[in-house]
């Protein structure tokens, strides 16, 4: 039995690590394939069966991706809106959890349940009562209509109350007994010692708004406000010959959401393993 046992454990790893990899391997191959498509012909890109490798890396492709969308501005505008939600869901769900999981008030628990049951609520659902909001209030085709309605989120006060709920009371008592203000506290001690789950709320956040192209699309008219979603579609129309214009103009826009998890990784995987689910 042991023998059978000793040679069995090295067997389950190494069938554990083999599906891993293969996982990991589908995860990634369509970026892979994205990243090697860009440097293609059109032409090459579509042969069939397919090619794996250029025959010469097409590096212009990129090079003249501003000459058919303007895409500084378009990455102005993504980076821009982007940012204000970010930072939006960052103030307002660390306020909100910090609330949430350190103040005793009437009604906290039927108000948390609340906001935790609204994440159970289709976007599709929401969205005509807000675009009817947003239209009412004339923000349409403004970066108001754009950035306001994405600047809270259930899903991130639920997060920050729960990881927050996890910090020892005396922290907050003593700096009270040494006179600090409530905003003081939240700033200076539960502040720095929620930097992992702000990270991860913020690599969340950004990828989702960055990403976002439905809202965009209904709330936009004009080019000069458009998001690289949106700018980046608009080639399928266009350029729908250029596949390979198109992958260059991809991974383009894939690329800060990369730059984003690379710098935030450790807090982003330290926020993961140490949000609380306790309360």
């Amino acid at each position: 039995m042991r023998d059978e046992s000793s040679f069995l454990q090295p067997l389950g790893a190494a069938l554990k690590s083999l599906i891993l990899v293969a996982g990991a391997f589908i995860m990634v191959f369509p970026f892979i394939w994205m990243i090697i498509a860009s440097l293609m012909t059109a032409g090459e890109i579509q042969l069939r069966p397919p090619v794996w490798l250029p025959a010469e890396p097409q590096f212009h492709n990129y090079t003249e991706l501003p000459q058919k969308i303007p895409i500084a501005r378009l990455y102005f505008n993504s980076l821009f809106t982007s940012a204000l939600i970010v930072f939006g869901v960052l103030l307002s769900s660390s306020l909100a959890g910090f609330a949430f999981a350190k103040y005793r008030f009437p009604g906290r628990e039927f108000l948390f349940y609340l906001i935790l049951a609204t994440m159970m609520i289709p976007f599709f659902v929401t969205l005509i009562p807000v675009f009817f909001i947003v239209r009412q209030l004339g923000w349409i085709d403004t970066y108001q209509g754009l950035v306001v309605p994405g600047l809270t989120s259930a899903y991130g006060i639920f997060l920050m109350r729960q990881f927050i709920i996890t910090l020892p009371d005396e922290l907050i008592d003593a700096a009270r007994i040494d006179g600090a203000s409530e905003l003081r506290i939240f700033w200076r001690i539960i502040v720095p010692l929620v930097k992992p789950a702000l990270a991860t709320l913020g690599t969340f956040t950004f990828i989702g708004a960055w990403n976002n192209f439905l809202w965009p699309l209904l709330v936009l008219n004009s080019r000069e406000l458009m998001t690289l979603p949106l700018g980046i579609n608009s080639m399928k129309s266009l350029y729908a010959d250029n596949t390979n214009l198109l992958m260059a103009g991809t991974a383009v826009a894939v690329l800060p959401m990369l730059i984003v998890f690379i710098f935030l990784q450790r807090y982003f995987i330290q926020g993961i393993a140490l949000t609380g689910l306790k309360g």
